[in-house]
């Protein structure tokens, strides 16, 4: 019995262990990780590519990839949470399943949209400011490198123009001109780094762009904030994932429209009917096209770019490397630029601690025609019955007609290239403290270098003594001048950098007290500006045109006694300092009353003594009116919600290190002692009150969603008023030292609205439509211009001084109308002899009206109403999308068709078609007047794409996207020049003088490529 018990003892023992193991183990390995796999779908069941998967609590994430599938390791118990950009946030407890099929719903309105504001981020349902966003598929598609077209028509008030040449950024107006002075474009702001050069980012980079626009929004970014800001983010990697993309487009264009002008036969015809003849220089028997000359026959673009993202749980990266070439129609003229982008995020402590690296830099080199805006005039005034070369190859000219040169010979004779580089980069940390807290330490740094060479071959010699004119875009106190050359070639060369180095802290600190919300933030800024670190040098008398620009040392400049070698600007270099401390708050209760309030201090070195700290406040509130009780039974509203703000934003732009500073320049040269001396004398009196302009800014507007949120929109009210607005005026040198001052006075106001309606017409599994239509309506006036150097009410400007009207204006500055208002002769028809007549002041008429007595005011450059109209469409793979804009009830004062219409000069210029009814003997019918003010109101196509998507083709290739793009496909206008889309920034709105660079209708053939 003894052995057996001890038999029994000892064989049951280790089964019992077995079995306590096995138990143990099963318990041990149901707490382990597993891995789980996963679909997310939309409510269609269409898989959602780049979904954040993250386990709840834990540093483990996933995401989704183009068929919306993901896998990671997690326990059972643990709760999934999938986050993504539109849709909203689920949570999913994790069982014993190993594959899951989760299905997403679209967020409401995009409420949980998340939206860039100055020195953070909210989302859509919680902001009570005027803020539009524009994600990366909304942008405009097409061969664009410049930002402000990428955003033409996408955002209610923003009024941005463009012509065709590739070197020249767009004009972009938010809200109408807050002033007179400067550019008057928006503050740019990249991955938080402020006032960020916009030519370091590729449009592949960007994910979105938004734009801020009222001052509840921007003063936070106080002096530097009035026009605008527009925030725009780049492309970040995503934690345990990893993608390669590839994208490019080659594209062609060619001009969309031309001047009318006469050919040779239609020419000879319109003389021969008034009796009249060419001379026997003028008439070599040609048929020249000289516009199409200039041109070419068709441009080329392309564009690639290769990016690389990913990451694992601790750290995440994005490089992008894009090169984009695009040629302008105008011989001669083409954009070539690289960009390179690194964007590098690295956690720690669990993940409390966040280090983050940008770094960019973009290359471009920039041909351009040589003295473009002489050539484009040329060009239009040349006859066509003259070739474009001798008999014996040389270019033909025929100095016996004024101011008369081949504008061929002007272009191929001469070089104007610039070489620019933007390096911007930025060092960000930021740390989780306890109690809510945040910290961020902000380093950037920004160098921008410009490499310019100018050179004018001997041929020029030739027209030394000719009456050589520039051709200047129209301004406030611009004119004509002789262009002055030295003989045997002149070269222009400048090598400048501007450097930005910016420290930015702040605390930030977010807190929950049940249904009350609160977030704080507290900071300081540190920015040092050197603009203008470099040289410049000119020369003359070189050996060889082969030489050009790029051997200065080769020259003789002394050989000529009288020849000053220009060094540039004496105000090219400068220094300055900016200081700031800033303080925000965001208070929100039960998500249904939102209030904000802001105020930036601002001490730059660029004002007077006595004015160099200025404030910027602001405040908004915000009413969610859906959430209150008695709207919770209805089911037709959606979102509804009340906004109202007011503050003040501050303008420092077109201020310099000297501008409130007595300054000394060379004025000329004497003989001291014999010796050849330079003369130095006050170029600009001191102003120690100078200060800054500011703009006042109030802000009412509703954001709604209604019908299951199938159509959301906003409407925003405005009023906008700007004083004590920069100005440099010329006053008498017994005042002030120079005659110069640079002062403040007078004032702006800009008031209007702004509507935006996205429709989603359609949805089915199959097929999909979208509209999103924006308008805006803008009245501009100015209130006032009084100023300690000025009491009148009214400026005269632009001069393009046409055959016979030195003095002749088109343009005020007048209390109670809008910047850019016509003031000029009023067109009374034609007498009896078919001369043209012109009212006087006293309403009588004449043919020889006197400039700046019998003048009138004649109307506006500023638009009325912008509009831009989106439309969407998806079947099946297919996808299309048709983009409309349009300008109405703005004036283009068409100063091209005034001077193309010298019949007087017939012989000896060409004419437009639409002067063929006038007479020879008609010696004012080109006089600059309100018959030669037309409608520059228009409806253009813009863009038209249509695309086809291959899901997976092959294994390693998750998606590829084949289109083409059309773009400027039709232009619906009343226009008789070129093209109705004059430059609408600027002193001088609105002015069509011979310097108008020809629009293109562009097609490309693009691909998409996502492994």
């Amino acid at each position: 019995m003894r052995l057996n018990l001890l038999f029994y003892k000892g064989s049951f023992l280790p089964l019992l262990l077995f079995f306590a193991f096995m138990l143990g183990s099963q318990q041990l390995f149901a707490q382990a990780d597993r891995r789980i796999t996963g679909t997310v779908v939309d409510n269609k069941g269409y898989p959602i590519p780049s979904v954040t998967v993250t386990v709840k609590g834990v540093a483990r994430a996933s995401q989704t990839d183009a068929e919306g599938k993901f896998s990671l390791n997690a326990k059972d118990g643990e709760t999934l949470v999938l986050t993504s950009i539109g849709f909203t946030t689920k949570e999913v407890a994790v069982t014993g399943e190993t594959t899951y099929k989760i299905e997403l719903l679209e967020s409401s309105s995009s409420l949980k949209d998340v939206v860039v504001i100055g020195y953070g981020t909210s989302t859509r349902k919680a902001i009570s400011s005027a803020i539009t966003q524009v994600k990366q598929e909304d942008l405009n598609r097409g061969a664009i490198s410049d930002v402000g077209q990428l955003l033409q028509g996408k955002v209610p008030g923003l009024n941005i123009t463009a012509s065709g040449d590739p070197n020249k950024p767009a004009s972009v107006i938010l809200r109408g001109a807050s002033t007179v002075n400067s550019p008057g474009s928006p503050f740019y702001v990249i991955d938080g780094i402020p006032g960020a050069d916009i030519a370091a980012i590729a449009p592949n980079d960007i994910v979105t762009i938004d734009v801020l626009k009222d001052a509840a929004a921007t003063a936070i970014y106080g002096n530097r904030a009035s026009a605008g800001v527009i925030m725009v983010t780049t492309k970040r990697g995503k934690r345990n994932s990893s993608s390669v993309s590839y994208s490019g487009y080659a594209g062609v264009e060619k001009v969309s429209s031309r001047l009318d002008l006469m050919n040779a036969d239609e020419i000879r015809a319109f003389l021969a009917k008034n009796n009249v003849g060419f001379s026997a220089n003028n008439d070599l028997g040609a048929n020249t096209d000289w516009m199409k000359a200039i041109e070419r026959s068709t441009a080329f673009a392309q564009n690639h770019n290769i990016s690389l993202s990913g990451g694992s749980e601790h750290g995440t990266y994005s490089a992008s490397v894009n090169y984009f070439k695009k040629d302008g129609i105008l011989q001669g003229s083409s954009l070539q630029r690289v960009i390179g982008r690194l964007a590098v995020d690295q956690y720690a402590l669990n993940d409390k601690l966040k280090f983050s690296l940008n770094l960019s830099n973009s290359n471009s080199n920039s041909k351009n025609v040589p003295l473009q805006n002489v050539v484009l005039l040329q060009a239009a005034k040349h006859l066509p019955v003259n070739p474009i070369y001798n008999a014996d190859g040389s270019y033909y000219e025929n100095f016996g007609n004024t101011g008369y040169f081949n504008p061929l010979a002007i272009a191929n004779n001469a070089q104007d290239n610039t070489k620019y580089n933007v390096l911007l980069g930025s060092f960000v940390t930021e740390v989780k403290l306890p109690f809510g807290l945040t910290y961020n330490v902000n380093l950037s740094y920004q160098k921008t270098s410009s490499s310019h060479g100018e050179y004018y071959g001997s041929y020029y010699n030739a027209y030394l003594g000719n009456g050589f004119y520039n051709n200047p875009d129209p301004a406030i106190g611009v004119s004509h001048s002789l262009i002055n050359l030295g003989r045997n070639g002149t070269a222009y060369r400048s090598e400048y950098s501007n450097t930005v180095k910016t420290l930015e802290t702040f605390l930030t600190w977010s807190k929950k007290f049940g249904e009350h919300s609160l977030t704080t933030v507290l900071g300081y800024s540190y920015q040092d500006n050197v603009v203008g670190d470099g040289l410049s040098a000119s020369s003359i008398n070189f050996p060889t045109d082969n030489v050009g620009y790029n051997n200065l040392t080769l020259s003789n400049p002394y050989q000529t006694s009288s020849y000053i070698i220009n060094f540039g600007d004496t105000r090219a270099y400068g220094k300055t300092l900016l200081l700031s401390d800033f303080f925000r708050f965001n208070y929100s209760y039960k998500d249904k009353y939102l209030v904000q309030g802001s105020v930036r201090r601002d001490g730059s070195s660029v004002f007077g003594v006595n004015n160099r700290w200025g404030y910027f406040p602001s405040g908004s509130v915000a009413w969610r009116i859906t959430q209150e009780d008695f709207m919770k039974n209805q089911t037709f509203i959606n979102e509804l919600k009340l906004r109202a703000s007011y503050g003040v934003t501050g303008n420092a732009f077109g201020v310099g290190a000297f501008s409130a500073q007595l300054l000394y320049g060379a004025v000329d040269r004497y003989y001291n002692n014999g010796v050849l001396a330079q003369a130095l004398a006050p170029l600009q009196g001191q102003n120690p009150d100078l200060k800054w302009e500011r703009t006042a800014s109030s802000n009412i507007g509703i954001d709604f969603a209604i019908l299951n949120n199938k159509i959301t929109g906003s409407v925003d009210v405005y009023n906008k008023n700007t004083r004590d607005m920069l100005f440099a005026y010329r006053v008498s040198s017994s005042l002030v030292p120079g005659g110069n001052i640079v002062a403040n006075g007078g004032s702006i106001n800009n008031k209007g609205i702004e509507l935006s309606l996205t429709a989603n017409a359609v949805s089915t599994k199959d097929f999909n439509w979208s509209s999103t239509i924006n308008a805006a309506y803008n009245k501009n006036k100015i209130t006032s211009l009084l100023s300690p150097y000025a009491n009148g009410d009214s400026v005269v400007y632009t001069s393009p001084e046409g055959p016979g009207q030195s003095g002749s204006t088109l343009q005020i500055l007048k209390v109670g109308s809008p910047l850019g208002q016509y003031f000029t002769f009023k067109y009374a028809g034609k007498d009896a002899n078919g001369n043209s007549l012109f009212y006087k002041r006293d309403g009588s008429t004449t043919t020889q009206p006197l400039t700046g007595v019998d003048y009138f005011y004649a109307g506006s450059p500023q638009p009325k109403v912008l509009m831009g109209w989106n439309n969407s469409f998806r079947y099946k793979n297919f996808d299309l999308n048709i983009f409309l804009r349009g300008t109405f009830g703005n004036k283009i004062f068409n100063a091209t068709r005034a001077d193309l219409s010298n019949t007087a000069a017939t012989s000896a210029n060409n004419i437009l078609r639409s002067a063929a009814d006038d007479k020879v003997t008609d010696t004012r019918n080109y006089f600059y007047s309100d018959r030669y003010i037309e409608s520059g109101s228009y409806v253009r196509l813009d863009n038209s794409t249509i695309g086809y998507n291959i899901k997976q083709p092959i294994k390693s290739i998750s998606n590829i996207r084949v289109y083409v793009t059309g773009n400027n496909l039709f232009v619906i206008t009343g226009y008789k020049g070129v093209d109705p889309e004059i430059n609408q920034g600027g002193q001088s709105p609105g002015i069509d003088y011979n310097n108008f660079y020809p629009k293109t209708r562009t097609f490309l053939l693009g691909v998409n490529v996502s492994l």
